[in-house]
């Protein structure tokens, strides 16, 4: 029988009509279809530490975590949580009342807008951002506000650092009488920018004065390079009570699919986000909790190899697509590299990206679709380099054919 459908109200409800099936989906398909080098998805081609794995392992067959986890997540997770704030940033949290594991940062994202706005609040958020923002924005009745972060100016083959920048005046004038809170992600994917004391003090002063919530996405936090340092919003002074930070092992570890997050907050803010994330998975990953609380107690030198394998990575593959003619911004953070596609008189990411594959056998994703604004971003594509050192370098090599 057929299904019964309304000719005068679409299926899909409202908030999320604008939203079809994401890019990421479509360009990876494009990578199968052709049997090109997926250079688009942030995901790593090799698992993270062989003792986390056999963590996991062991959890599973002594049957830890197969039944239903405690709804904030384990014990020994919380603490190691805690722990790694308080080693890390300086910044002490309750692991039962300040600790929130969630199913991945995009959940507890969406758990934490969906408990903090009403509809017809506005949401500042800095633009491009990651598609999930825009989509549990909508979920949640708000309106989004980008603040659009720009290319500084400086030109070349391979631009050093923070090529996007923030306009702090910009970003003030942002905030109206609507606005409910600020949408902060540092180190900013897709950009590769690491947002500076200057700049997150401007943002903590703002968010003072104004009386605004705070949520921060720091899941690359321990990937940023040269110079470059993060520091977590919470630390400054006045936004310990105000600051949801968000983390998640699977950037850090390597293990993507385990899918464990966590929010940081003060006890109210975490009772909060936790009234919305126990009706969306309630609890995940259980197994793979125990394993993230083993993963978080490694040694400093994990964390140091760990950066030194991506920050040559990132220098090969920005190396290798500034040889091929793009404008290359070398981010200062995460492991996504922006490019600039004008130089090759290309002006069209959406064209470009769904050409290269048959072009190059190289997929990419264009940054436009982190655009409220589309053609703020039409030019700009970003390629990751999370990937093996061969397969970066066989990607290099298919690109020269572009130049």
């Amino acid at each position: 029988m057929a299904a019964m459908t309304s000719s005068a109200r679409p299926l899909l409800n409202r908030r999320l009509a604008e939203f079809g099936t994401t890019i990421f989906a479509e360009m990876s398909a494009l990578a199968t279809a052709t049997g090109s080098i997926n250079l688009g998805q942030g995901f790593p081609d090799t698992d993270g530490p062989e003792e986390i794995r056999e963590a996991a392992v062991r959890a599973l067959r002594d049957g830890r975590g197969n039944q239903y986890p405690p709804g904030p997540g384990v014990p020994e997770l919380r603490t190691a949580i805690a722990a790694h704030q308080e080693r890390r940033y300086g910044l002490t949290f309750d692991p039962d009342r300040e600790v929130l594991v969630t199913a991945g940062a995009t959940e507890a994202i969406a758990a934490s807008l969906l408990a903090l706005v009403e509809p017809g609040d506005e949401v500042v958020a800095l633009e491009p951002y990651y598609d999930s923002y825009a989509a549990s924005i909508a979920l949640a009745g708000g309106t989004r506000v980008p603040v659009t972060l720009r290319p500084d100016g400086a030109r070349g083959g391979a631009t050093e650092g923070n090529g996007f920048r923030l306009d702090l005046d910009e970003l003030r004038a942002a905030v109206t009488d609507r606005t409910r809170l600020l949408l902060i992600n540092t180190p900013h994917n897709p950009t590769g920018t690491v947002l500076t004391r200057e700049e997150l003090t401007a943002i903590a002063a703002l968010a003072v004065e104004r009386d605004l919530l705070v949520i921060t996405d720091e899941v690359y936090e321990h990937l940023t390079f040269g110079d470059a340092g993060h520091i977590p919003l919470a630390t400054l002074p006045g936004m310990r009570e105000r600051t949801v930070t968000i983390g998640s092992a699977g950037k850090t570890f390597s293990f993507t699919g385990w899918k464990v997050g966590w929010v940081t907050a003060s006890p109210e803010l975490v009772t909060a986000v936790r009234s919305a994330k126990q009706f969306l998975t309630y609890v995940a990953s259980g197994p793979f909790q125990y394993a993230i609380a083993e993963a978080l107690s490694l040694p400093d030198s994990y964390y140091d190899a760990f950066r030194a394998d991506m920050s040559a990575k990132r220098d090969l593959l920005a190396d290798g697509l500034a040889a091929a003619g793009f404008e290359v911004f070398r981010p200062a953070g995460t492991y996504f590299v922006t490019t600039d596609i004008r130089p090759l008189g290309e002006s069209d990411g959406f064209a470009f990206c769904r050409a290269l594959p048959e072009r190059a056998g190289v997929v990419a994703i264009p940054n436009a679709v982190f655009y409220d604004h589309r053609d703020a971003g039409a030019p700009f594509v970003r390629f990751a380099f999370c990937k093996r050192i061969p397969v970066l370098e066989e990607a290099v090599d298919r690109l020269k054919k572009l130049a």
